[in-house]
């Protein structure tokens, strides 16, 4: 029997579980959110689905989301993170990164804006830093590119509420570090490894969670 997640709390366990796990279906067959939610649970007008659960997986502090996959959505769990950041990072704080001038204006600046809120949602950052008709282009190209780089993550999700309190509407990602929301030493714990130590170690645990998968497919998961 096909095994299904049906709420916030058993996605929170599969990604734990598993350490990786993308939002949406993707080149690796049966390795995604999408793959493990009941069809009626996908889009429904009477039940809390992915859309839903993935707020509050990504506020509850064992879990990091964002576009982490190939530019995608999907989750890490904070055991694995390290290593991944480490990679993604190539060993660069994001300050040592600008002062190697390996960092573009726009990324810095989008940066600075959340590193100094602490957590901004996305309008609000955008109003920051100039982004609009008139202003500055290319927004979600800058923070999705921070996004596969670690050194931003969506905390979590605001909603509108009704009269009765209810929340309605798609959510507004609200984004942070990864050292405000996990701390510094954790997300940093990899970095006595090299990078290439750290992408062996994942390549190595997800080709024996994936047998289904490629080794390309793998690498190009990992980025």
């Amino acid at each position: 029997m096909k095994r299904w997640i049906t709420s916030c709390e058993e996605l929170e366990h599969m990604v734990l579980e598993f350490g990786f796990l993308p939002f949406f279906r993707n080149e690796i067959p049966g390795f995604s959110v999408e793959d493990y939610t009941p069809p009626e649970l996908w889009f429904s007008d009477t039940e809390d689905g992915p859309w839903e659960w993935k707020g509050p997986v990504a506020r509850g502090g064992t879990c990091v989301y964002g576009k982490l996959f190939r530019k995608k959505a999907g989750f890490i769990s904070l055991d694995w993170f390290p290593d991944f950041a480490n990679y993604r990072r190539d060993g660069y704080d994001f300050d040592a990164r600008c002062d190697d001038g390996l960092v573009f204006y726009k990324d810095k600046y989008l940066y600075e804006t959340i590193a100094e809120s602490g957590s901004i949602l996305t309008g609000d950052m955008k109003a920051k830093c100039n982004y609009g008709k008139d202003g500055n282009k290319g927004f979600d190209t800058v923070i999705t590119r921070l996004q596969m780089q670690t050194y931003i993550n969506i905390a979590d999700f605001d909603y509108m509420t009704d009269k009765n309190g209810k929340q309605y509407g798609w959510g507004v990602a609200r984004y942070t570090t990864p050292e405000v929301q996990y701390g510094y030493e954790i997300v940093t714990s990899a970095y006595s490894r090299s990078p290439e130590e750290s992408r062996k170690r994942m390549l190595n645990y997800l080709e024996k969670l994936l047998p289904q998968a490629k080794e390309e497919q793998i690498r190009r998961l990992l980025g």
